[in-house]
């Protein structure tokens, strides 16, 4: 199965509504996701996905809806080269 990376910045009522935590358990129920997911200080949300092409794509297309109470507006997305950097989906800091 191929490997991909996502990188995702996401604009939108993103912060105040649990999106990282609801990130990082979408990305456990989905399985095979793995990198991390932080706050950015201007209001937006950053997120890369590692892992099977199809899990990250079913995690992109989450991100674009967000969990309940939130609103995206907007998403960046960049496919990058897979490097198998992370063993874990994280809240980063």
């Amino acid at each position: 199965m191929k490997k991909v990376r996502a990188h995702l910045i996401i604009s939108g009522r993103v912060q105040g509504v649990c999106f990282r935590m609801e990130t990082r358990r979408a990305a456990k129920r989905q399985g095979n996701v793995y990198g991390w997911v932080k706050n950015l200080i201007d209001g937006t949300v950053e997120a890369v996905l590692e892992g099977n092409e199809s899990d990250v794509k079913a995690m992109v297309e989450w991100c674009r809806k967000g969990p309940p109470g939130s609103l995206v507006t907007d998403m960046k997305l960049n496919w990058e080269s897979y490097n198998g950097t992370y063993d874990a989906f994280e809240i980063a800091y």
